[in-house]
């Protein structure tokens, strides 16, 4: 079964996480996919010092308890940055979170990923935007005997504000390693540091360039959502309106590889 990952860029409050999570768990649940609701209590790489970071750990950890209340077998996950983070969610709050997230700049961080390895939860790794497909061997390696690991395509590189998809880069990393792979779509379609002052990005990219991962084999995948993406605090330009969820993962569920093969043998 695929995997679909979804909710804000930052945990705000309760109850707009409250009403993404209800929404994207009734339309995942419809078209066959496990979901995992997506929120971070601090986005600690904003490019601006005055840009707003989140509510903090313990208010959204505090928040993350209330949704599994509300949500029995409700799945979470979140991102961490430092080693301290990972041994709070393991030794603390080890009920209100189920994945762990390192993000992309850091995943290179070996003792960020070693803690993360053995806190006992799914590790979810972003692939930098400036490392090679095959670089993903690098961060494998400091996995250990762990099998619950992801590796997440976020977009490559391409000069100066610019991420472009490499459909090759993914299929190498299906083909050449023993993880499940998710494809990012939206923040594969942001311009890093485009305005000047934050990330920008084109939400119009996402549909298509989900129907392409799909029809290439890939089964889960990785979306930022809001209820009005142009009023979030990070991360809106390339986060996707809730009103469209449920259309993006008809069409992921029918350009899937795995429904077109069925298909054609019928």
């Amino acid at each position: 079964m695929g995997i679909i990952i979804a909710g804000p860029c930052q945990h705000e409050n309760f109850d707009q996480s409250f009403e993404i999570a209800t929404h994207c768990e009734a339309v995942c649940s419809s078209y066959g996919f496990e979901y995992y609701f997506k929120a971070s209590f601090d986005k600690a790489n904003r490019t601006s010092l005055t840009g707003k970071r989140g509510v903090g750990l313990e208010n959204t950890m505090a928040d993350f308890r209330k949704l599994k209340e509300y949500m029995p077998g409700l799945k979470i996950l979140t991102d961490v940055h430092t080693v301290s983070q990972v041994m709070l969610i393991k030794d603390v709050y080890t009920d209100e979170v189920d994945v762990i997230q390192i993000p992309a700049f850091l995943c290179r961080q070996t003792d960020l990923i070693l803690a993360a390895c053995k806190s006992g939860k799914t590790v979810n790794i972003k692939k930098g935007q400036f490392l090679a497909p095959w670089d993903v061997a690098g961060i494998l390696s400091k996995t250990g005997a762990e099998k619950s690991v992801w590796i997440t395509e976020r977009g490559t590189s391409f000069g100066y504000n610019t991420l472009v998809v490499d459909f090759t880069g993914m299929q190498y990393i299906m083909d050449n390693f023993d993880c499940r792979l998710i494809f990012d779509a939206t923040h594969s379609v942001q311009r890093p540091g485009g305005n000047g002052s934050s990330s920008s990005g084109n939400r119009s990219y996402v549909p298509g360039l989900c129907r392409a991962a799909a029809a290439m084999g890939v089964d889960s995948f990785f979306l930022e959502v809001h209820p009005d993406p142009d009023t979030a605090p990070s991360d809106g330009a390339n986060m996707v309106r809730l009103d469209d969820f449920e259309n993006i993962i008809k069409e992921i569920k029918e350009f899937s590889y795995a429904s077109r093969k069925n298909l054609g043998n019928n």
